[in-house]
């Protein structure tokens, strides 16, 4: 039993990895794969799934109304991901989280001949109950590829896979989030971006601290 509840409205911490810890990308199409996945299972109506919809660009840009959730953020690494999300609908978590996760998997075994889970386990979920809350975990999801260091494939670069190029140039075209909710907070896109990497220093600072611990207490 999930012991997060979904409120329509509310912000969420959405996040998964590969099983054992394994790559869910392979190549740069695996990305590209799930980057549509994102926009053509977020619909309240059945669509057909990617195939059809790479016959109908339009149907990627679909009005906010028809939506199971909005995007805040997201960053998708070599070996897992992280989402904010807003429901929109009852259940539009859980209907689309179910989607994506199912879609891409098939896809992914079939692609690689291989069977059984890709993902480790149920998504992971955590509320964000605050505005302090949603700020500081829009800072850790922007930048997680930064967070893990160089976790990522030199192949990733190519393609976008953090929404952080969203939140620096937030009127380009085709963006998966919607970047109001923060950057209206912030003077400029500029000072998000600074606030963003100060967020970030403090990360791994604490990172390092904690990695530090045990050896200080074995001395």
């Amino acid at each position: 039993m999930r012991k997060t509840s979904f409120v329509k409205g509310e912000y969420y911490h959405i996040y998964n990895r590969g099983v054992d810890k394994r790559s869910i990308f392979e190549d740069p199409n695996d990305l590209y794969r799930f980057l549509q996945s994102m926009r053509v299972f977020n619909t309240i109506e059945p669509n057909g799934g990617i195939y059809v919809n790479s016959f109908a660009k339009a149907n990627l840009l679909r009005d906010l109304d028809s939506k199971l959730v909005k995007f805040i953020t997201f960053c998708l690494n070599q070996n897992h991901y992280h989402f904010i999300l807003q429901p929109l609908v009852d259940n539009g978590v859980q209907k689309f989280m179910h989607r994506l996760s199912l879609g891409y998997t098939l896809y992914f075994n079939e692609k690689y001949e291989r069977s059984g889970s890709l993902f480790q386990g149920p998504y992971k979920a955590t509320h964000i109950a605050t505005n302090e809350q949603l700020l500081h975990v829009s800072a850790y999801t922007n930048l997680n590829d930064k967070v893990h260091g160089d976790l990522n494939k030199k192949w990733l670069s190519i393609l976008p896979f953090s929404s952080f190029e969203e939140y620096k140039h937030p009127n380009g075209l085709n963006g998966i989030c919607d970047t109001s909710i923060i950057l209206s907070q912030f003077n400029s896109p500029e000072a998000y971006c600074q606030y963003a990497e100060s967020v970030l220093k403090d990360i791994i600072k604490r990172k390092e601290r904690e990695k530090s611990l045990p050896k200080l207490l074995i001395d």
